[in-house]
């Protein structure tokens, strides 16, 4: 058992853990790491263990022989956020570069897709402008979507101790359907109607103009389209928004009032925002709001999206998704796919200009039998993608299914016809790159047990079994690091000063930009600033913001009297993602050791179910068992369930059985955070 303790000069957590860091030693302590690599003879037959080579060739062979009968785009890759940048950055070199194919994608679509859509839009680039340090500056918080307690209680406890610091001056806003321990300190909760988010973003913005809160001199200055940010509001006053979103009109206009005329504001958000058919444009609601209030590139202002996972920045830096290559390039644009091209020593036309495929277009793919190889690495699809027994399915018609992880079995590895053992963070060096922006290296700790191998060595070995091992002949994390680094010269997260000499150097991590010749710890308004566009201008052609009208629409399903609820998935504090780490130790099992589903009492008394009651859970597409929670901590039409326990826990209480697939039109995000159902008492349905 291996003792963790939080460093307490590190800039972040100063010292802090949350249950699951603190628990590290007993998380790698679990007794299912995968240890050897293992394959399936035939389709539904037991594994057999195997050396690397095998299971390298078999990988290998799949992926030539089916480049060569049905193309490049018969192979798919499948990545993760919890890959560190180093490995997801070869994962990517691999798919489009040398396999020839843009089909890679990541996790991170269900988390951070919308936020990367907005931002590029309203600013040019993907880069989240605050920073962690401006929480003790903030004067006013708008936390829209996100859980912050539970998913990111060290930043909770920096949000209390600032409200603390100034009980008076500092006020917190909270929209949630839900009342949670985040909602439990704020001035005002506005608990939404699930899926009228733009709604209210729309009416705040006409409240705070009409409050006099709009920074016209920066608007002039540093922005365009605001012209069509003042049609887009017409008519959304805190009346009409009281009668789409369920709030009453008063709490929409003192809520105005306060982002109008309190100070510098921080706008936070998670998946509430983003896992949304409307979640391009709630993001860029949120950004409207900062800039059109002036609440951009100075301390204790600004919007700010919080990933869910810890790489998941690093993800997108790197090329990880569909659509993009190393350095916030894109496989769209011709010039960027030429320079990616000369970097990788490949010849022109090498990279493809067709987008590859996101998450759910890889099942639809899979269905169509047009994907025949899919790759996934450190990601549980099968349990986290919604519509889980659709993603079951599809991925079961695929020639080889590939699944490199830490553990076995896993939903995924279940079905998977060729296991990898990989080895963890702490088993190997690389880096991360956190919300902020900031880069932190990972060090080595320990040794992978078994014959596990890192992620990155795992792909080198794919690579040269493919025919291209000069290209992929690394002689550490450091040298990856290195060529990927030059890739972000002259962009806009330039690290070309970054090393990893100069990260072990820091005091806990860089942000970016950070490019050569840039001093670490420099003033504000040096290239190493924690936050960005401090000097009003924009990674876009006139160098200003662009201001984006949001549309309010409904969500994808429609409530009906068959299916009358709107279903909302989330986290529980103690447990990560599918369980497959945090589910096997006892004492993150204690705050909640079952799935539950919370109800507001008037619905519970209308459909006869009583508290701690069996209920089952149907949607259009599938359903489940769950204990009832009533309580009025959730609004009513709405209800939650954790998304944590897969068919491994309990086969009877997935909750992404019931989740919809349908996406935002833009980001290809899925919306998990609303699904139409019904909620009976399981002996009523027996009867």
């Amino acid at each position: 058992m291996r003792e963790v303790r939080g460093d307490p000069d590190h800039p972040v957590n100063k010292g802090k853990l949350c249950a699951k860091g603190a628990l590290l030693g007993q998380v790698f302590d679990t007794g299912d790491r995968l240890l050897t690599p293992m394959v399936r003879d035939r389709k539904g037959a037991h594994t057999r263990v195997t050396g690397w080579d095998e299971a390298i060739d078999r990988v290998a062979d799949a992926i030539r022989r089916n480049v060569a009968e049905h193309g490049p785009d018969s192979v798919m890759l499948y990545g993760s956020g919890q890959l560190p940048t180093e490995d997801y950055y070869l994962f990517g070199k691999l798919a489009k570069g040398f396999i020839g194919t843009n089909n890679q994608d990541t996790n991170s679509r269900l988390c951070m897709a919308s936020a990367v859509a907005a931002y590029n839009l309203a600013f040019g680039a993907d880069a989240p402008p605050a920073s962690y340090e401006d929480i003790e500056s903030a004067d006013t918080f708008l936390i829209l979507g996100a859980n912050v307690e539970a998913c990111h209680p060290i930043l909770f406890d920096r949000i209390k101790a600032r409200k603390r610091a100034d009980r008076d001056g500092v006020k917190v806003i909270v929209v949630d359907p839900r009342r949670t321990r985040t909602a439990e300190i704020a001035d005002i909760h506005l608990p939404v109607l699930p899926g009228t988010d733009v709604a209210l973003l729309l009416s705040l913005l006409f409240e705070v103009r009409l409050a006099g809160g709009i920074d016209e001199r920066f608007i002039e200055e540093h922005t365009s389209g605001w012209a069509e940010i003042e049609r887009a509001l017409k008519g959304w006053s805190a009346e009409r928004a009281s009668s789409v979103t369920g709030l009453d009109a008063q709490d929409i206009v003192d809520a105005a009032r306060i982002i109008a005329t309190n100070g510098p504001m921080l706008s936070l958000w998670t998946m509430g925002a983003n896992q949304s058919t409307s979640g391009v444009d709630k993001n860029l609601a949120l950004i409207n709001l900062s800039l059109a209030t002036g609440n951009i590139g100075k301390p204790g202002a600004g919007p700010f999206s919080l990933t869910g996972q810890p790489n998941a920045m690093g993800g997108r830096e790197c090329g990880g998704l569909a659509t993009t290559l190393p350095g916030h390039r894109l496989v769209a644009d011709a010039g960027h796919r030429t320079e990616v091209e000369g970097a990788w020593g490949l010849a022109p036309g090498s990279i493809s200009d067709r987008p590859g495929l996101t998450a759910i277009e890889m099942v639809e793919a899979l269905e169509r039998d047009e994907v025949r190889v899919v790759w996934i690495a450190a990601t549980n699809p099968v349990a986290s993608l919604p519509n889980a027994p659709r993603v079951r399915a599809a991925l079961q018609r695929a020639e080889l299914v590939v699944v490199q992880d830490a553990y076995y079995p896993t939903e995924t590895g279940r079905i998977a016809d060729v296991l990898l053992p990989a080895a963890q963070w702490s088993e190997r060096p690389g880096t991360m790159t956190n919300s902020e922006r900031r880069i932190c290296l990972l060090e080595q700790i320990g040794e992978a047990p078994g014959t596990a191998l890192p992620d990155w060595q795992i792909i080198c070995r794919v690579a040269e079994a493919l025919g291209h091992g000069d290209d992929f002949d690394y002689a550490d994390t450091e040298a990856i690091f290195d060529e990927y680094r030059e890739l972000t010269r002259g962009r806009d997260l330039d690290i070309t000063g970054v090393s990893y000499d100069v990260l072990r150097q820091s005091a806990g991590g860089v942000q970016w930009p950070h490019p050569e010749g840039a001093v670490l710890g420099a003033a504000a308004e040096e290239p190493s600033s924690p936050r960005l566009f401090g000097d009003g201008r924009f990674p876009t052609p006139d160098g200003r913001a662009r201001f984006h009208a949001p549309g309010y629409r409904k969500p994808a399903e429609i409530l009906s009297d068959e299916y009358p609820l709107a279903l909302l998935t989330g986290r529980v504090k103690d447990q990560w993602h599918t369980m497959t780490r945090t589910g096997k130790v006892p004492k993150l099992m204690r705050s909640e050791h079952e799935p539950f589903l919370e109800m507001h009492p008037d619905d519970a008394g209308h459909l006869g179910v009583a508290d701690r009651q069996l209920v089952l859970v149907t949607s259009r597409r599938g359903s489940l068992q769950l204990r009832a929670r009533v309580t009025d901590a959730i609004r009513s039409g709405a209800v939650f369930a954790p998304f944590h326990w897969g068919e491994l826990w309990n086969r009877h209480a997935v909750t992404n059985a019931a989740t919809s697939e349908a996406t935002d039109a833009r980001s290809k995000q899925p919306e998990l955070k609303f699904a139409a159902v019904r909620v009976e008492p399981v002996a009523a349905v027996a009867a």
